[in-house]
């Protein structure tokens, strides 16, 4: 700790250090765009903000993001602001500003990102990094110092509404990308928040703020590896806790999780913030506490240091506490002095930090943000059945649906149109964002629209007038899916969970009726979540299947760009796409019995698989080499020549996977263990190397020690994670989930290698390596037949 910080810590009074402690929501109003807003109105919420902030103030809350605003006032009054504060109370400490920034700074004019499944979607963390890195520059630019952001939830139910939020199903794949967006942020100056600490994914039946009912080897072995790769790899400053409770224990108030294991285990040293209202929800939701101080006093104990977004808590029912004696004041010490630590971090604790001028034009949507969001659009689209340009010859195009033509249905909950505009009806968007009508016509094709049906609802009265566009068509794009909002205000989002993962309203139905006249039908599935469309994808109605999962201001444009054959589709499905509602278990990563056998009649198998997506070419894998040793403390060697052996470019996502042959706790049948992005040429080769640490295959043993055990593991290369998964039949013998079923899928897969790993049973420190390394070599073209 600095001298500065020691200084300040030691002159502050109890009520400038709980000020430190907790946010003022500025502009909080009846816009319900958080959990039980309206039921956690603090004391003194309708005063003047010197009132409120006389003895200094920790986090000034969502200033551009709770209504819109112009940027460039804003910072002005944000500037004068941070100057009364530094001038105006007596220890001259400003206010840390944060903001929501998951699709993008969440304010008014900013640019809109695809949601985080669509990062997950184009399995690459270069170019999330690039993102993040713009989104950084924006929030400092405003006077921004902290985002809440990137979600490492793992995704473990479709039905939950918070799915578009997350990364992916596979911890690595969400640990990795993570990791990028964090570096990117906070390359640009700006701490990113991991969230939500931890195990929200994974509430029964997909419910929000649900009880988790998973076990302590579950959550170390999928929901803790991207929190530990973001904070020891990305170096993340910030945590927020997670709304749970597991097995009965609510996360806001379980030292074992927020302290033991955050920071004893992983090292953090940055700053706990709570989730919006979750203090007080130890009472209101929770009930294990019997009052607002009672919460504060178990919260503070269990190590959040921050609340937010006001001071419900932390204010008046913890001075209570501490001056009764029932809190120790040096835990609201340890608090404030993270807090102090960070300010001084951020440079707010610099006497010249607001000496300058603030800007007096801002663009929040500059070309660059423009560039990034549509090629990650882009790589985020994932082909799942047919021609992947099927309006290459079409010239008179209908582009029918509820989500053809509407710019919210490109974006995300968190987006500012979804989360905040939702309340201001007939408010422009304040930057471009091309439908995916307009993308469409502005290829120069003839097109004309009917809407056909709602997001929602029954009524089919718009069918007649879609079937007749669509026969008077050469081709028909029929959008459907989802809206992003919140609590109700939508089909998926935070608080809209589903029962059913059919697609909603008589969206099915118009489909159908649009494929009955005969003309070839494009599907686009615009949503936040997977839909169980077996129906879509059986041959039977579409001429292709687009996934796109809220892929923002450059998605309408993107979309074109794969229908017409511009860009060659080349996403991977983040999540599997289910049968049904009830095929469980969800997630790919499941061991032998969560997979399909004779003692069922349930079958998991999913529709398409983690990893699958199609590319309008086809790859080969050849010549697998693989160490045949390692020790369980090292490191092993895998490569892979893969070849474009179709008629166009593309990029191939190559995914290496593997599984221990035997292990003293069941494992999965196949686990991600490392990716690459690999464009090609037709006819063009390259070789692919990863070098992957043993403890990829680290998991919690018997007496939940994090181990590398000895042994024999399998690995190979494949398109997907069922290109050559296994289950066990009746007998004993493995055979593919896939020719078990009888749904085969395309997606090259190469045979197993054996990697022996050797040495005793390595317990997993802070030292070990979880990333792995991959080199591409430069692409070479293909030796024609004879040479």
């Amino acid at each position: 700790m600095s001298a500065r910080v020691d200084d300040l810590l030691s002159r502050m009074t109890l009520e400038e250090k709980l000020a430190q402690l907790v946010g003022v929501w500025i502009d909080r109003g009846g816009e319900v765009v958080a959990p039980l807003q309206g039921e956690m109105a603090s004391d003194g919420a309708g005063a003047a903000l010197a009132d409120r902030t006389r003895d200094g103030i920790g986090h000034f809350t969502r200033v551009y993001g709770t209504r819109p605003v112009d940027p460039a006032e804003r910072a002005a009054w944000l500037h004068a602001e941070q100057r009364r504060l530094q001038t105006q109370t007596r220890l001259g400490i400003p206010a840390l500003v944060h903001e929501e920034c998951l699709t993008g700074l969440a304010a008014w004019q900013a640019a809109t990102f695809p949601t985080p499944l669509a990062w997950g979607a184009s399995f690459d963390p270069a170019l999330v990094e690039e993102m993040a890195a713009a989104i950084g520059e924006s929030m400092r630019e405003l006077g921004v110092h902290q985002g809440l952001a990137p979600v490492l939830d793992v995704v473990g139910d479709a039905r939950w509404g918070r799915v578009d939020e997350c990364i992916g199903e596979d911890p690595y794949l969400v640990g990795t990308v993570g990791t990028a967006y964090v570096r990117g942020l906070q390359g640009a100056g700006v701490h990113a928040t991991l969230k939500h600490f931890l195990g929200y994914s994974a509430s029964k039946a997909g419910r929000n703020h649900a009880p988790v009912p998973a076990g302590p080897r579950e959550i170390a072995d999928v929901y803790l590896p991207p929190f530990e790769m973001a904070l020891r790899d990305g170096g993340a400053r910030s945590v927020m806790n997670s709304y749970a409770d597991i097995d009965g224990v609510p996360v806001a108030a379980d030292g074992a999780l927020l302290t033991d294991v955050l920071r004893g285990e992983l090292g953090f040293d940055g700053v706990v913030v709570s989730d919006y209202f979750s203090v007080a929800f130890l009472e209101v939701m929770h009930g294990v506490a019997a009052d607002r101080g009672d919460a504060a006093a178990q919260a503070l104990a269990a190590g959040i240091d921050v609340e937010l977004p006001d001071g419900d808590a932390y204010l008046a029912p913890l001075a209570e506490r501490v001056r009764s004696g029932a809190v120790p004041e040096v835990l609201v010490d340890r608090a404030v002095r993270r807090v102090l630590v960070q300010k001084e971090e951020l440079g707010l604790l610099d006497p010249e930090a607001f000496s300058g001028a603030p800007p007096t034009s801002i663009d929040l949507d500059t070309p660059r943000h423009r560039d990034i969001a549509r090629r990650l659009a882009t790589e985020s689209l994932v082909l799942l059945h047919g021609d992947p340009a099927p309006l290459a010859d079409a010239r008179r195009v209908a582009v029918i649906g509820p989500n053809a033509d509407r710019a919210e249905a490109l974006q995300g909950c968190y987006s500012f149109a979804n989360h905040v505009l939702a309340h201001h009806p007939g408010h422009p968007l304040g930057f471009a964002i091309p439908t995916v009508r307009e993308a469409i016509e502005a290829t120069g094709r003839d097109v004309v629209h009917a809407v056909g049906c709602a997001v929602e609802g029954d009524d089919r009265s718009g069918f007649a007038e879609a079937v007749a566009a669509a026969r008077g068509a050469d081709a028909a794009v029929v959008v459907v899916g989802d809206q992003a909002g919140l609590f109700g205000r939508g089909t998926v989002g935070e608080g809209n969970d589903a029962e059913s993962l059919d697609l909603p309203g008589a969206q099915r139905a118009l489909v159908e009726a649009v494929a009955a006249t005969g003309t070839p039908v494009a599907l686009v599935v615009l949503t936040g979540r997977p839909y169980a469309i077996d129906w879509a994808l059986d041959g039977a109605v579409p001429l292709s299947v687009l996934q796109a999962f809220f892929p923002g201001e450059g998605g309408g444009l993107a979309i074109a760009d794969v229908l017409t054959g511009a860009v060659a589709p080349s996403g991977r499905l983040p999540v599997s796409l289910p049968r049904s509602t009830g095929a469980q278990p969800y997630r790919y990563l499941h061991p032998r019995l969560g997979g399909p056998s004779d003692v069922t009649s349930a079958d998991s198998t999913p529709l398409r698989p983690f990893g699958f997506g199609l590319t309008g070419t086809t790859f080969a894998y050849d010549d697998l080499r693989v160490d045949g040793t390692a020790p369980t403390d090292g490191r092993f060697r895998a490569s892979v020549v893969v070849s474009n052996t179709g008629g166009r470019p593309g990029e191939d996502v190559v995914q290496l996977y593997g599984r221990d042959v035997v292990g003293s706790v069941a494992r999965p049948v196949a686990q991600l263990l490392a990716y690459a992005r690999v464009p090609l040429e037709p006819g063009a080769s390259a070789r692919v190397e990863f070098d992957v640490p043993a403890t990829r295959f680290a998991f919690s043993d018997r007496a939940l020690r994090r181990v590398v055990e000895p042994g024999d593991v399998e690995v190979w290369v494949a398109a997907h994670a069922e290109a050559s998964t296994v289950v066990a039949d009746g007998d004993g013998a493995i055979t593919s989930a896939r020719e078990r079923t009888g749904r085969s899928l395309p997606g090259a897969a190469t045979s197993r290698a054996v990697v022996r790993l050797t040495g005793g049973v390595h317990v997993v420190t802070a030292a070990d390596p979880r990333m792995v390394d991959a080199r591409i070599d430069r692409p070479v073209a293909a030796q024609p037949p004879g040479s």
